[in-house]
């Protein structure tokens, strides 16, 4: 991963970690059940958006280079790392 978008990533995990401090709090706090399930949407949604970030920058610099290789064993191990990830997001 290059540094511009490991800055990126890493940004938005420390905003992320924020939110789930602030989802804490709220717990602690007895907040309204409706309003933490919100919050904790909002978190997921944002480790989604970071996943899309780190998957997209593997595509477009490791995925590619493996592609346009001569190495075929390299190949298909992207290429079964890449349907891997899908199958375990199609689990959660």
């Amino acid at each position: 991963m290059d540094d511009e978008h490991r800055v990126a990533v890493v940004k938005r995990l420390r905003s992320i970690a924020g939110h789930v401090n602030g989802i804490e709090r709220m717990v602690t706090e007895d907040a309204y059940c409706i309003d933490v399930i919100k919050q904790v949407q909002a978190v997921q949604a944002a480790l989604n958006k970071v996943n899309d970030l780190i998957l997209a920058q593997h595509l477009n610099t490791c995925v590619i280079e493996a592609v346009r290789g001569d190495n075929k064993q390299e190949r298909e191990r992207v290429l079964e790392e890449i349907v891997g990830v899908f199958e375990m997001a199609q689990k959660i």
